[in-house]
């Protein structure tokens, strides 16, 4: 089998402990996609109190699709890092940031 070793950035920190992914406050998913057209949601997460067996593995993100971020470029994270956390009761990227209008 052929692999991949895209440059991605890094999940720094997840703070959501009940996701299948989450081992020691890290992701350990290969790669996370990141949001809708509207909301920086984590898409990947998955709730569970079983963990993955994979404890070294550092998640990179895939994919955002959150066009109104300002890291977002061509659907692409470009932050240097990552945190995932609450915000309210939706694992979010704690990372996005609006882009400003061109207006402005």
């Amino acid at each position: 089998m052929q692999k991949m070793n895209p440059e991605m950035p890094q999940v720094s920190k997840c703070s959501i402990t009940q996701c299948a992914y989450n081992v020691g406050q890290g992701c350990r998913a290969k790669a996370i996609t990141i949001g809708d057209s509207e909301t920086p949601a984590c898409d990947t997460h998955l709730p569970s109190s079983t963990h993955t067996r994979q404890t070294t593995r550092i998640a990179g993100v895939g994919a955002c699709k959150v066009a109104h971020c300002k890291y977002n470029d061509d659907f692409e994270c470009s932050a240097d890092s990552i945190a995932v956390g609450f915000a309210g009761s939706d694992a979010h990227c704690l990372t996005f940031a609006q882009r400003k209008s061109a207006a402005a």
